[in-house]
């Protein structure tokens, strides 16, 4: 099997590397001619899509994939490790969707960033990079600091001409609704989409409230459904409240939020093609960040995991193009 993996790992690679280099005629389509000075002055907005993935799947005659990222605090470190998986498969998706943590790391990937920096980018990270306090009576960190790093991340590139279409879930806190942002400021709406509410002070764009979007929609399966996704790989970095602490006010905090999610997150997971579940039991604060290579491995585990499961819903679709996953199902006759 070790072998098989090897094997799978370096076609994959090979398979992307020619084809990185090639414009994405999705993102041809889409690109506007914003400088990205001027992108960080365009305030992140939920417009009606543009980009018809239908049009896409029948002029290459394939299904559309969609990864969709879940929220999870500092177990966010485990996308990267499930992302590095799926890349040496050669698995790109069409889209991507991401919820709070999701959204930093989703946002990253999409702007053209392959799975080995984002690697270095979290190893390198520090706290102070991404906290900002600030007494005020609604949280007691601004978020500031979380949109200035991500827009430093993704080259101040704004939502709608990223390498790879990226929504990004938050809540309305008025109408407390999902609200998906896919153009303007993508720092911003990573702010928005990470703001846990009495923690992050809500993000103020264009008059409105948003928080963490995890309230409405922890891993937004459905979203990439809405979007036209055919396939969906959803990664679910959640914590399973029976491993949550109670013993002190944020082992509670963290318990009240695991409970409310992890419901939300059962209904939509339903809809998911392939789940990918890493074995993450500890809940870290939002800002821990030891252990993070130990989550991305947690990641890398379990999405290795599912590669038969990918490999055979890939089959279902007849597609092959573009990816070395079928190799696996090869290797099951």
């Amino acid at each position: 099997m070790q072998k098989v993996s090897l094997s799978l790992i370096m076609l994959g690679l090979l398979g992307l590397a020619g084809c990185q280099t090639v414009p994405d005629q999705r993102t041809m389509a889409v690109r506007s001619v914003s400088s990205p000075q001027q992108a960080l002055h365009m305030p992140a907005q939920a417009r009606p899509n543009n980009i018809d993935f239908q049009k896409i799947k029948e002029a290459e005659n394939r299904p559309v994939v969609a990864l969709v990222l879940g929220s999870g605090g500092a177990r966010g470190y485990a996308h990267i490790g499930a992302i590095e998986v799926l890349e040496e498969a050669g698995i790109k998706p069409d889209l991507i969707v991401g919820t709070s943590a999701g959204s930093i790391v989703g946002s990253i990937y999409a702007s053209g960033k392959p799975a080995i920096e984002l690697r270095n980018i979290a190893l390198t990270m520090k706290a102070n990079d991404v906290r900002d306090f600030r007494l005020d009576r609604k949280g007691f960190f601004d978020g500031k600091k979380v949109e200035n790093y991500v827009n430093l991340q993704v080259d101040n590139v704004p939502l709608q001409d990223m390498k790879i279409p990226m929504f990004v879930v938050a809540t309305d806190l008025k109408e407390g609704k999902k609200v998906v942002f896919n153009y303007g400021n993508t720092g911003q709406a990573v702010r928005a989409s990470v703001a846990i509410p009495s923690m992050f002070i809500p993000a103020q764009i264009e008059g409105k409230e948003y928080v963490d979007g995890g309230l409405v929609s922890p891993v937004p399966v459905d979203v990439a459904r809405e979007l036209g996704a055919d396939i969906v790989i959803a990664v679910d970095i959640l914590a399973q409240p029976i491993h949550t602490e109670t013993t002190n006010v944020w082992g509670l905090f963290n318990q009240n939020i695991n409970i409310m999610q992890k419901r939300l997150a059962n209904e939509e997971l339903k809809h998911a093609d392939v789940v990918i579940q890493p074995d993450l039991r500890e809940k870290g604060h939002i800002f821990d960040v030891r252990g993070r290579a130990m989550t991305m491995e947690a990641g890398i585990q379990a999405a290795r995991a599912k590669l038969h499961n990918i490999a055979h819903v890939y089959q279902q679709h007849n597609y092959g193009y573009g990816n070395q996953i079928h190799q696996l199902l090869a290797q099951e006759k």
